[in-house]
Parts: structure tokens; sequence; C-alpha cells
């Protein structure tokens, strides 16, 4: 701790910005003074603030009935400056423990964290690289730019301003950006971020998306993180790209020879077999069930090929300790902690019980047939059904996530669409 406040002390630091992630992926926290942040860095804050729904309102019948507090924790690997507010500002991530120092189930931070620890029993370290689709849009949410071909390189840099700002709030709070490319939709584009260690990753991807949205508000414009915010253009995903280290540091999936390791396709074939059942953290709305349609660069199935961007799982072409799978199921709107905390618990799986893959699919996987769940209804009782997963992401946790979805599904059911009032309106 001597440490964090030699550094606040070094960077004339006056509030800090003390965050977690709520089980949508939402920043929460309080801003606390410099001189009342406590020497032990132990904060107080209301349970209830993990379990918020995308309406905004805490779910108090979802924790214990005397609403007790979390007990928040600093990581101080997160701490770093918070970008452009014109004040001395620090932000650093918490993890969320009880009173008696455990860690609570349901944050989302601890669920990954609880995996990791699951490879590292079985001497294995996860490597990833996600990739973030998002749209920049006016400020009441309108497509602004003009109509241009996908992937057209001179289209970003009307925004060239805003994406140079962008670098360097990354660079900033150690964010480690890789390629920026103009996607397929209008407004639409792609940032990828460096490979590295997935507790690390997952903080990277929560901090870029509040970043992208504070800034983008600063520019006039809008941030969109929906996963299918238009009909007639292409859903955003946040694709994952996962590997595994072994207690050597080689890449798991290649044997010695270069030659791909059969935990590679143990770990392909728990994807497979285990996605389906968590399609719930990766479609954590019903709106990201609209992005999985064919022939629109989201998958329909969990088929796997080698270069085969139709299927649910990619295996790029790399070298040997580039070996990876890459999972293309998750909307960008999903919470990256829990996406990437079930695409490895999915792999894990597979290696532990040595699953077999099936054949990789050397032509369109939309050919096959769909095999994902196409809605929050089907997706919330695949979890349920599925003992293995559930165990291995926390059985609390399940529960505590399931009963939120099944509120938001409730309240979404609720709405009158403008397709009945244009439809069923003027005839029913």
């Amino acid at each position: 701790m001597s440490t964090l406040h030699d550094w606040l002390q070094q960077h004339a630091i006056t509030h800090i910005e003390c965050l977690f992630a709520d089980l949508n992926g939402q920043a929460r926290g309080k801003l606390v003074p410099v001189s009342h942040y406590p020497a032990s860095g132990e904060l107080r804050f209301p349970q209830v603030s993990l379990i918020q729904s995308w309406m905004g309102d805490p779910q108090q019948q979802l924790v214990p009935e005397t609403d007790p507090d979390l007990v928040l924790l600093p990581d101080d690997t997160t701490l770093s400056l918070k970008p452009s507010t014109g004040r001395r500002i620090a932000q650093l991530i918490h993890d969320c423990h009880d009173r008696q120092g455990a860690p609570v189930p349901f944050a989302p931070r601890n669920v990954l964290k609880r995996v990791l620890a699951a490879f590292a029993a079985d001497g294995l370290t996860p490597v990833v690289a996600p990739e973030i689709e998002f749209y920049l849009l006016a400020a009441d949410g309108s497509q602004n730019e003009p109509v241009s071909p996908a992937y057209a390189l001179d289209h970003a840099w009307q925004h060239e301003a805003f994406f140079a700002e962008l670098e360097q709030h990354c660079h900033q709070q150690g964010i480690a950006t890789d390629t920026l490319l103009h996607e397929v939709g209008n407004g639409q584009y792609e940032l990828n971020l460096q490979h590295g260690p997935a507790l690390q990753l997952a903080d990277q991807v929560f901090l870029l998306k509040r970043t992208l949205r504070n800034l983008a508000r600063q520019h006039g414009l809008q941030a969109c993180f929906m996963a299918k915010p238009f009909a007639r253009h292409a859903g955003s995903a946040m694709h994952i790209h996962q590997s595994l280290l072994d207690s050597d540091g080689r890449n798991a999936f290649s044997q010695a020879d270069g030659s791909e390791h059969p935990r590679f396709r143990h770990y392909i074939a728990g994807l497979q077999h285990y996605l389906p059942h968590a399609m719930l953290l990766f479609a954590a709305n019903p709106n990201a069930y609209r992005r999985l349609a064919p022939h629109t660069a989201a998958p329909i199935n969990v088929e796997w090929g080698y270069d085969n961007r139709t299927c649910g799982l990619r295996v790029p072409e790399s070298g040997p300790q580039a070996r990876r799978v890459e999972n293309r199921l998750p909307g960008i709107d999903a919470n990256p902690y829990l996406a990437l905390a079930a695409t490895l618990a999915c792999g894990l799986l597979g290696i532990r019980e040595q699953r077999e893959a099936t054949p990789p699919c050397s032509n369109s996987a939309y050919a096959a047939a769909a095999t994902l769940p196409d809605s929050q209804a089907k997706a919330l009782a695949a979890l349920q059904a599925c003992d293995a997963l559930q165990e291995l992401l926390g059985s609390g946790f399940c529960q505590v996530f399931a009963e939120l979805k099944q509120l938001e599904q409730a309240h979404f059911q609720q709405q009158v669409t403008p397709w009945e009032w244009a439809y069923l309106a003027p005839q029913a």
C-alpha cells in the first residue's frame, strides 16, 4: 500500500475513482478524496450494486435480506490516471469480498479469477486477445457517416482527432491497443487489443468501453456497444482469441515438433459442447440474439475450421507458438469478465474430459444446422441444465445471474414494439 500512496503523491492525485464491474459490465464505485482513502485500501459499498439490471434498478431481492456491504479491496496493478478530466484523478479497479474476507461469488472479476485458478491447478495459463467492435454515431444515435465500402482504409480518418486522442487515453491507462479498422457497417469500427493474461485483458476491455463512451461524448458523438443496433447493418462482436501456456511458457496447443497437441482438439471440443450452454454470458440481453444470423459475419453454430469466418470457432493461420482458437460468439455488449470466464471454462472442461472435436469445417458453416440458442429464454434454460459449467463458474454466480436475466426478460416481454403498431394495430 505504501507503493500506492507513493504513486499518488508523485502524480499529485487529489481523488481516486474506485471501480468495479456489475453483472452487466457497467462501472460502479465511488470517488474518494486521497485524504480519506484508508491506509488498508478497504472500502465499503452496498452489495446490491453488483446486481443491477439493464434498466438501471438494483435488485434488492437477490442479495441477503440485510443488504450487507461489499468490502472493496484494490488491485494496485490496475492503477492509472483517469484521462481527460482536467483534474488529478486516479482510477483503480477493486475486487469484491464479503466481511469475512471471502470473494463475493457473483462479482464478475471473481468469476474469472475462479476459472483462472482452475487452469493454474492444471498447470496451464490462458492468453487471450479480444477484438472490440462498435459503432461511432451522432450524439442522437443516428448514423452520421457517409456510406462507404466495407474495410475502407481512408474512412476512419474523418474521426482522426477522436482516434488520436483515444490512443493517448489508452496508453495512459495501460490499454494495449493494436490495430484499428473500419468494419462492414456504416460507422462501425474494430479495435484489437494485444494478447496477454486473461484478467489483465478483461480489465482493459472494461476500461476501454468506458473510455470510448466518455471520449465520444466529448466529441459530440456516441459510442454504441449494442450487439445489433441496426437491422440492415452488421452486428458488433467481441471475438476472443485464446491460447494456453504450459508451465514452461510454451504454447500448450503445440507439440515440440510444431504439430497440434491432442489437448488442442480437446479444448475445441469443449468449446463445441459447452458454448451453447454458456450462451447467456455471450448474449446477455434480447437484442444480442438478433446478431446471430447467417451470412452476416456472425455464427449460427459451433462448427470449427481453419481460417473459416463462417464458423463459430475459427483457427487462424499461425505458427506453433501462436496456435490459438477464436470464439466468435460473444456480442460486444457482453460483460468482458464473464465472456472470458465462460469461454475459458468451456475449453478447460473439454481438456479435462478429453472430448473429441468434430472434423474441421472446410466449407460454409452456414450450410450446417443452427445449434445456438436463438433467444435469451432458451439460453437461460441451457445454462441451468449444465451442471459442469455451473460448478466451474460457481453455482452462486449462475443462480444470481440467471435470476437477473429472468427479470430483464420479463420486462422486455412487457414492451410493445413498433412492429406491432405498424402491422397489428391497423388490422388486428
